[in-house]
C-alpha cells in the first residue's frame, strides 16, 4: 500500500495545490467505518503527502458526524507519523483578527456527543494530553506559515464546541471569560485520537470572524467564513509547501511513544478481537 509520513486534514482546495504530482486516490475502510472521504496521496516537494477532506468531498458531513476515529486510523495504516489540521476558527481575542493564522498550543473540549477514544472493549488506556499539540511540529508549522508573510500567532487555547450552530452571545462571552483564544468545531476529538495513535499533531487555524462577542463587528455567518477561507487557501498551500520542503526528518518530541505509559490492561485479559482491531495502534506493545 502507498505510504505517506505527513497528512493534511482540511478542505478540498488543498488537493489541487501547485507542485503536487503523481496523485492517487485511496478508498479505504477501517474497523471504525470509512473515512470522511477517499484519501489523496501524492508527491509534494519530493515527499509523499496524504490529504483528507474532513467534511467529505463537497462538505456534506457536520462536525459531529465526522468519523474522526476512521480518519485517524486510516492515516495510521498509511504510515502517517505527522498530521497538520487546517481549521476555520472564530477569534475570542481582539488581537487575533480575521485573516490572521493561529498555531494554538492547547485545547478545551466542550463537545458532548462524540466518541473520544479508540480504546474500550477490554483494553483500557489513559493517554496524557496535558499538551495536546506536538510542540516540535507546531514550531515547524509556525515557521512555515510566517514565511508566507501572513500575520501569525503562536499560542492560545482552542475551545471546541459541538456545533453545527454558531455560539450565542452569552456563550461567546463566557468562553472569553474562561481565557479561551479561538473557537471551532473539529479539533476534538481529532487531536486526542492522534495522540492515542502516537502521531504528531498541529493545527493551522484560520481566523474567519470574531464569533459573536465583538460589538462593532457583524455576527459570524457561513458566507463570512467561506470568503476568508477562500482568501487564505493560497497561504495554506504555500505554508504546506514550505513545511514539507523544510521539515526535519528527526523528531524532538515523545508523541511516537505516547502509549508506553498509558496502557494499563493486563495482556492476559485483552479479548483477541479487540487486540486485532487495534493492532495498528498497539501492535508494538503486544507482540
Amino acid at each position: 500500500m502507498t505510504k505517506a509520513t505527513l497528512a493534511i486534514i482540511g478542505g478540498s482546495g488543498l488537493y489541487h495545490m501547485k507542485g503536487l504530482v503523481d496523485a492517487e486516490t485511496l478508498d479505504l475502510d477501517t474497523p471504525f467505518g470509512k473515512p470522511s472521504a477517499p484519501i489523496t496521496v501524492g508527491t509534494l516537494e519530493g515527499k509523499q503527502v496524504a490529504f483528507l477532506a474532513r467534511h467529505g468531498i463537497g462538505h456534506h458531513i457536520t462536525p459531529s458526524e465526522v468519523p474522526y476515529r476512521a480518519n485517524i486510523y486510516a492515516l495510521k495504516t498509511l504510515g502517517v507519523e505527522r498530521i497538520i489540521s487546517i481549521s476555520a476558527c472564530g477569534s475570542l481575542r481582539e488581537d487575533y483578527a480575521p485573516g490572521h493564522i493561529v498555531i494554538p498550543d492547547n485545547i478545551f473540549d466542550f463537545t458532548k456527543n462524540r466518541p473520544r477514544t479508540f480504546f474500550g472493549e477490554g483494553l483500557v488506556t489513559h493517554i496524557s494530553v496535558a499538551d495536546p499539540f506536538c510542540d516540535d511540529l507546531s514550531g515547524q508549522l509556525e515557521s512555515a506559515v510566517r514565511a508566507t508573510g501572513a500575520t501569525t500567532h503562536h499560542g492560545g487555547s482552542f475551545i471546541t464546541i459541538e456545533g453545527p450552530r454558531f455560539s450565542t452571545k452569552a456563550e461567546s462571552q463566557t468562553y472569553r471569560s474562561w481565557g479561551m483564544s479561538i473557537i471551532g468545531m473539529t479539533a476534538c476529538p481529532e487531536a486526542f485520537l492522534a495522540r492515542e495513535a502516537e502521531m504528531c499533531y498541529a493545527t493551522m487555524a484560520h481566523v474567519t470572524d470574531y464569533d459573536v462577542w465583538h460589538v462593532s463587528e457583524s455576527p459570524v455567518t457561513v458566507e463570512m467564513v467561506i470568503q476568508t477561507l477562500n482568501k487564505n487557501t493560497e497561504v495554506a498551500q504555500a505554508a504546506i509547501r514550505n513545511l514539507v520542503r523544510d521539515m526535519k526528518p528527526e523528531k524532538d518530541c515523545a508523541c511516537e511513544s505516547a502509549l508506553s505509559a498509558a496502557l494499563i490492561t493486563d495482556p492476559k485479559v485483552i479479548p483477541a478481537e479487540t487486540l486485532e482491531k487495534l493492532r495498528p495502534l498497539v501492535g508494538k506493545y503486544y507482540k
